[in-house]
């Protein structure tokens, strides 16, 4: 079963349990790499030609900006084909209660029927929000199972969470 990781995530400066911190690694990303080693599917990060700003205040506003007119930011880069794919686990902070509008691109690019995709999300208190059932509509033939939320500032120290929640997927 060939599987797929792609995920969006920021580094730089972030919100962490209640402060600002400046983060090498985004919190998306240590758990997506996390799911690769635990998994051996394929990274690739859905990362937005225009790139938010590094400054976290400057980059939320940036991010509800695109989130209010419904924006599709152009991306990078695309994987080739979903073709050789059966499971994609797909990766996302929580912006607003759903998805970053760069998601919502890489969703709507795809033809996602007969696929499954295992949402995950990282966060500072919201959970997964509406982002399952935003999932739901943008990939109607697609199977989408229970998500797994994992609190941002934990992310890279999620291993045995994010072992279960592969553990009951499967």
């Amino acid at each position: 079963m060939a599987e797929l990781i792609a995920f969006f995530s920021r580094r730089d400066e972030n919100y962490v349990n209640g402060m600002l911190k400046k983060l090498d690694i985004g919190n998306t990303e240590a758990a997506a790499r996390i799911i690769q080693e635990l998994t051996g599917g394929e990274l690739f990060q859905i990362e937005q030609m225009q790139a938010y700003s590094k400054d976290y205040n400057e980059c939320i506003a940036q991010a509800r900006a695109d989130q209010k007119r419904d924006a599709r930011p152009e991306l990078k880069t695309w994987p080739v084909s979903l073709g050789p794919y059966d499971v994609v686990y797909l990766g996302y902070p929580n912006y607003w209660g759903t998805m970053p509008m760069a998601v919502f691109t890489f969703l709507e690019h795809f033809d996602f029927s007969g696929k499954t995709i295992r949402p995950f999300c990282t966060h500072e208190g919201s959970g997964m929000g509406g982002s399952i059932s935003d999932i739901r509509k943008l990939c109607p033939g697609a199977r989408v199972e229970t998500g797994l939320s994992i609190r941002g500032g934990s992310a890279g120290r999620s291993k045995k969470d994010i072992e279960k929640w592969i553990g009951k997927e499967r």
